[in-house]
Parts: C-alpha cells; sequence; structure tokens
C-alpha cells in the first residue's frame, strides 16, 4: 500500500530536480569550479526503468555540468533541462512535447526555484531535507533526502500502484 494521498494509478511522468532531489545538496568542488555530484544508484534503477515502462522523465536542473547531462542520458532520459533559469518555462515546454497534462505528473523539488512547478504538477513531492517553502506545498514528503533514495521511493510506489513493479523488463538494467 502506498504512503502517498494521491491517485498514482494515473501518472505517466516523472520530473526531477538534480540538486537536493537526485544528489545531495552539499557538493565537493572540482578544481575547475564544477560541482561533484553524488547519485544514488537505486534511483538510477528506477529511474531507467521507468523510461523502459513508456513513462516519460524528465530533468529540470538550474545547474550544468557535463557529468549530469551524461548520466541522466545514459538512463534513458532525453528530456533534460540544463541551466532552466525558471523551471516553470521548462516544465511547460515538457508538458507541451509529450502530451502530458499536469494532473499525470510528479514533479520532485527541494527549493525555491521548484515553487512553481510543484504548484502546477499534479503530484509535487519534497525530500524530507527540503526547505519549508517546499514541503509546505507538496502533496507528499518523503522520508528520504536528497540524493538518498527520492526518486526510487516515488517510483516504485506509483509503479506498485499500478501493477507494474517486480514484472518482465524489471530484472534488467
Amino acid at each position: 500500500m502506498s504512503s502517498i494521498n494521491y491517485d498514482l494509478k494515473k501518472i505517466r511522468a516523472f520530473v526531477f530536480d538534480v540538486d537536493g532531489v537526485l544528489s545531495r545538496d552539499v557538493v565537493s568542488l572540482h578544481p575547475n569550479g564544477d560541482p561533484m555530484r553524488t547519485v544514488n544508484i537505486k534511483d538510477g534503477y528506477a529511474l531507467q526503468l521507468a523510461v523502459k515502462l513508456g513513462y516519460a522523465v524528465a530533468i529540470i536542473t538550474g545547474g550544468y555540468t557535463e557529468a549530469v547531462r551524461l548520466r541522466y542520458s545514459r538512463l534513458g532520459i532525453t528530456h533534460i533541462y540544463m541551466k532552466s533559469a525558471e523551471k516553470i518555462h521548462d516544465y511547460h515546454d515538457f508538458l507541451q512535447k509529450t502530451g502530458i497534462h499536469p494532473d499525470e505528473v510528479v514533479y520532485c523539488g527541494d527549493d525555491i526555484p521548484d515553487y512553481h512547478v510543484m504548484e502546477e504538477a499534479g503530484l509535487p513531492v519534497a525530500p524530507a531535507d527540503a526547505v519549508p517553502e517546499i514541503k509546505q506545498i507538496a502533496k507528499y514528503v518523503s522520508r528520504f533526502n536528497g540524493g538518498d533514495g527520492v526518486a526510487r521511493d516515488v517510483i516504485e510506489q506509483t509503479l506498485k500502484a499500478q501493477d507494474r513493479w517486480m514484472r518482465g523488463e524489471a530484472f534488467g538494467w
């Protein structure tokens, strides 16, 4: 049974911020100035499975490093928005390109730049360590901190609600 109070059967898309959601919100800096992000392997498994199962998956981040683009494109994600100054514009572009309706979208964000998208998404999700303003508008606050399995949490609960977890394509990368 899901701990998310939303009709997960209507979810067709997952959209994630990177820093503070798919990676921790504290990063080391490479000598060239690029942030050295962490990734969660279980998040990666869930993301690639969602793509394989036909869900629209997107990354919308204000940051930019080639490592982030490579990581998520290698998982099969084709909707990758980087240097997103106002995430709501990229979110609208994603909806337009995919034909997905806002009530069919999980959006996971952790900080103020995610606010307007979370107001529009059907299921706004926050990590446990998100800022208070984001937790306030989230319909679900994961028990996991950013970078520690938030994507896996929400994708797994959605696939279980849709009876698509532990089936067929789930057993391979």
